[in-house]
């Protein structure tokens, strides 16, 4: 039987999917991006593709509007009943979606209601940071069941020895939990197709894969992806803009700065996979040396390690007898929500120059808005009008792009990470 192909709702540009339904209106709850195929490279789409898509569409739709019954989901949907039975039931074999109470209806059989498997299923994230790496163990619905910790090493290999071994320590603490997958945010660009860690000026590491090490040590499949676009997924997928814009960026703020592009409902990486670098992009031409080895680079000058280089030159270095490698970003957040004058100074300054930068994206990409990920956003009532001064005076176009700070906190790069896992079973098909 020939398939009719639609468009189904992307999270990534090489993720297409194809519906099998009649040429009627696009389902708004199934496909709020769409994307054109490129018939130069044509693939057929087998009976197999279209049961695959429209189980992601079902469980999709499970995740969405939990609890919710067959009949609803049939309607939102646009799928048979005898479908959609045939999908759930297939799901609750599986163990990936359990029954829950029944619906009260005033006549007519009750239905049952669906709801997502918490218990059946974990997903591990990890967010890498220069000094810390944190692991959580979630579960479907993103709920964070354990959390811990461990120092990022200075050697990449033995780095990836040593995490291995805590993960498998924590599959082994949660043996009652199926772990679908390892997701881990990087402070730096994944190599495409290679998926090694190609640049990371903060890890001070050499070119590596961390990938195979990981996937051979725990025998979980790993998937590895840029902090920053880790976060714009999560957004996307769970956060307070999900479904809801075509064109968003998010730009994490921590030892250097990180940028996610959403742009038409596609995650942005490049040929290569390392599109989205606007933190090592010159602001200040005679600015301080970056670690990347250019001077005056958006990261070096609208950082956490800015901040701490802002409030060491106010103040000669001396931060109430503490040395200057004491200080902390969270220290100077602290000082200056008691009104220290150079806590708030090196704030102002740090507030100035992300302003300056995210202006510079405004201008060039007109994005519907800007999220901003980081410790930072605990000062936005400080940051945030100073920013949006800077952004005004510097919009040539007249853009109308939000900024705004990131509703997950701290939390941000880890939901993201968790989201590289749940994408592969409930977001679009791969073809």
């Amino acid at each position: 039987m020939a398939l009719n192909v639609r468009l189904f709702r992307l999270f990534e540009g090489s993720m297409i999917s194809y519906v099998t339904s009649s040429c009627d209106k696009v389902r708004e709850d199934s496909s709020a991006f769409v994307r054109h195929i490129n018939l130069d490279i044509p693939r057929a789409a087998t009976t197999r593709t279209a049961r695959d898509i429209n189980r992601r569409i079902v469980l999709n739709l499970i995740r969405k509007y939990q609890p919710i019954s067959r009949a609803d989901l049939s309607r939102r949907s646009r799928l048979q009943r005898s479908t959609v039975s045939s999908i759930t039931d297939q799901l609750i074999t599986e163990r990936w979606v359990t029954m829950g109470a029944y619906g009260d209806l005033p006549r007519g059989r009750k239905p049952t209601f669906l709801h997502l498997n918490g218990s059946r299923a974990g997903i591990i994230g990890i967010d890498v940071r220069p000094v810390e790496t944190t692991m959580v163990l979630a579960d479907l619905d993103m709920r964070f069941l354990t959390q811990d910790s461990l120092p990022t090493g200075k050697d990449p290999n033995r780095f990836a020895t040593q995490l291995s071994g805590r993960l498998l320590h924590l599959v082994n603490s949660h043996s009652r939990i199926s772990v679908e997958g390892v997701g881990v945010a990087l402070p730096g660009r994944v190599e495409l197709p290679s998926n090694r860690l190609a640049f990371a000026p903060n890890l001070d590491w050499a070119p590596v894969n961390l990938k195979q090490p990981i996937e051979a040590a725990t025998g979980l499949p790993v998937e590895l992806e840029n902090a920053a676009n880790a976060c714009a997924l999560a957004e996307v997928w769970s956060g307070a803009h999900a479904e809801s814009v075509r064109n968003l960026i998010a730009v994490t703020v921590s030892e250097g700065i990180g940028v996610g592009l959403i742009l038409n409902g596609q995650l942005t990486r490049g040929t290569t996979g390392v599109a989205g670098e606007f933190g090592h992009v010159t602001i200040e031409e005679d600015g301080p040396l970056c670690r990347c080895g250019n001077r005056g680079c958006f990261e070096v000058c609208g950082s956490n390690n800015a901040a701490l280089r802002y409030y060491n030159e106010s103040t000669g270095n001396q931060s109430g007898g503490k040395s200057e490698t004491m200080l902390t970003f969270d220290t100077i957040l602290k000082l200056a929500e008691q009104d220290n004058p150079h806590a708030c100074r090196a704030i102002n300054r740090m507030a100035n120059a992300l302003g300056a930068g995210l202006a510079m994206m405004i201008t060039g990409l007109a994005p519907d808005v800007i999220v901003v990920v980081g410790e930072v956003t605990r000062a936005w009532r400080q940051v945030g009008p100073v920013v949006q001064k800077v952004v005004m005076n510097r919009i040539p176009t007249g853009a109308k792009t939000q900024v705004v700070p990131g509703t997950a906190g701290e939390q941000s790069r880890l939901r993201g990470a968790v989201a590289l896992v749940l994408r592969k079973h409930f977001g679009a098909l791969h073809i």
